[in-house]
């Protein structure tokens, strides 16, 4: 079992999460990444869209859609920084818009 960290989800209008995780899959500019506790210091940017998914002790998985933002890894646990963020429905947007079915529009 993997040991519990915090994490915190923020916004530029609010925090949006904040709590303890077993796991955070997050994509990122590079690649997804699994993010467990003791995982090296990293700082990030996601890719837009994106979602991330934390995985709480007891089961239980949250998953919020990002457009933009960062993400930073320490020893102190993980951060998300988002432009926005908000729960997420249906499809992954990031794998919609690998698809090219995105109904975004490009700012």
């Amino acid at each position: 079992m993997a040991d519990p960290f915090k994490v915190d989800l923020v916004s530029v209008e609010a925090q949006i999460w904040s709590g303890e995780a077993d796991m955070v899959v997050a994509r990122t500019t590079e690649g997804e990444l699994a993010i467990l506790a003791g995982h090296a210091p990293l700082l990030g940017q996601l890719k837009e869209p994106s979602r991330v998914r934390i995985k709480r002790p007891g089961g239980e998985e949250l998953a919020y859609d990002i457009a933009g933002g960062f993400l930073s890894v320490s020893s102190e646990g993980v951060t998300v920084l988002a432009e926005s963020a908000r729960p997420a429905e249906g499809e992954d947007p990031a794998a919609l818009a690998a698809l090219g079915t995105s109904t975004g529009g490009a700012h």
